[in-house]
């Protein structure tokens, strides 16, 4: 079933990319051949009003072919050539528009029900750097080096590439803003970890560390930890404080899995670790706003993922970021896959929600991927119809299909890897 949401998710994101080529197109007086919902061989199909709609065995994924787009009198009545260069641009960029759309309309219906997510400090430990800065439990970030700080999102996104950095923080405390300067201490020594992955909102078990101490003991993905040696936890920190002080004896840790309560016993590993200590955590609860607040944050939370979007290019170009850390098709489902074996334990309305949210990211992903420069891409295919506005004439088709053909390949021997390394990190 998990897999099942998961294609689903993929498949609402990319049909409603080609339904918005769909619609333009048919506004725009160009002739739909096929619009189609999966991939492979054709199950269902109908024809109305000159457009065949299809239903196919593999469901993910669509398609809109239009008159002209594969062969035949590319200047037919109908046709997409025989439309002004303006319509064409529509069309084409109606993909990813839809994509922000959609992302939107999701990002309404996730502030509407649950609020947004505001960098608020949950826990300033004393004898900290951010102690020392003034910082207390409950102070609302707003700035950090001149960036707006809008959700706990957008620190995360600043931090990925500023550890170590010292802040200029800007901050509320009872409706009064405030400024300080907080410099991190840099921490060396020895740690005793579980070596798992921990949710940041709940002592959930993401993802377990092969051969780990907690791996050896049975903890399994999807876990909720709920006491350490008969001291109930709540949130990671808690968490990683009692493992910490353990010094290396064995923890009787409580977990729910599946519904039931279930007994482990762990021998923390002793590890070096280098890291910055600023001395604070963040709450997870979400704020509800007004209908109008609601509207506002939903329009800043797709900004955000457009912002983190060029973010991660950035980081890929300078290659801060490896293969590992970039998935296709398989490895987003599989993650997805993840997310609701992890909210399953907390209901429905909740893995509805984290489904919502990888809408709203792929989405958003998906749009801004398709308006970039790229051979073969809506953004490649904008690039020569520009040109066509500007030159008042048409690129030559043979000289615009072979950077297509050449950009189609250059993306096939990407995916072919990007697939390679999805598949390969499944046996890992």
């Amino acid at each position: 079933m998990k897999y099942l949401l998961a294609f689903l998710v993929l498949s609402i994101v990319i049909i409603i990319h080609e339904f918005g080529h769909f619609v333009v197109a048919k506004i725009s007086g160009v002739t739909v051949t096929e619009f189609s919902l999966g991939m492979g061989p054709r199950l269902i199909k109908f024809t109305r009003k000159g457009t065949m709609y299809s239903l196919k065995l593999f469901l993910f994924g669509g398609s809109c072919m239009m008159l002209g787009e594969e062969g035949g009198d590319s200047k037919a009545e109908g046709s997409f050539d025989s439309v002004s260069v303006w319509k064409r641009i529509a069309i084409i960029a109606a993909g990813p528009i839809f994509n922000f759309i959609l992302a939107l309309v999701f990002s309404i219906l996730l502030i509407g029900m649950k609020g947004y997510d505001p960098a608020v400090l949950y826990n300033v430990a004393e004898n900290t750097p951010a102690y020392e800065a003034g910082l207390r439990d409950g102070d609302h970030i707003v700035k950090v080096n001149g960036k707006k700080i809008t959700f706990y999102g957008d620190y995360q996104l600043y931090m990925f590439d500023h550890e170590g950095d010292s802040l200029d923080i800007e901050y509320k405390r009872d409706g009064k803003k405030y400024k300080t300067t907080l410099v991190p201490e840099l921490v060396k020594g020895y740690k005793y970890m579980m070596e798992v992955y921990i949710d940041p909102e709940k002592p959930l078990i993401s993802d377990i560390m092969e051969d780990g101490a907690a791996d050896n003991a049975g903890m399994k993905a999807g876990d909720l930890i709920l006491s350490i040696n008969g001291e109930k936890v709540e949130t990671r920190q808690d968490v990683s404080k009692l493992v910490d002080a353990s010094e290396g004896k064995e923890l009787l840790v409580v977990v729910n899995r599946d519904g039931s309560e279930k007994e482990l016993r762990i021998t923390p590993s002793k590890e070096y670790r280098e890291y910055y200590d600023y001395g604070y955590t963040f709450s997870v609860e979400r704020v509800k706003c007004s209908p109008l607040g609601t509207i506002k944050y939903s329009f800043k939370n797709v900004g955000y993922w457009v912002k983190a979007v060029f973010k991660s290019l950035g980081l890929m170009i300078t290659g801060n970021v490896s293969l590992d850390d970039v998935a296709g098709p398989v490895g987003i489902v599989t993650e997805i896959g993840n997310v609701v074996d992890e909210s399953k334990s907390d209901g429905g309305f909740y893995v509805f929600l984290n489904l919502m949210n990888w809408c709203i990211m792929l989405s958003a992903n998906l749009g801004i991927m398709n308006l970039l420069p790229i051979p073969a891409l809506d953004g490649g295919r904008l690039v020569f119809l520009g040109i066509e506005a500007v030159r008042k004439k048409p690129v030559p088709k043979e000289k615009e299909g072979m950077v297509h053909f050449v950009g189609i390949v250059l993306l096939m021997l990407l995916m072919v890897v990007i697939l390679f390394n999805d598949i390969s990190k499944l046996f890992r």
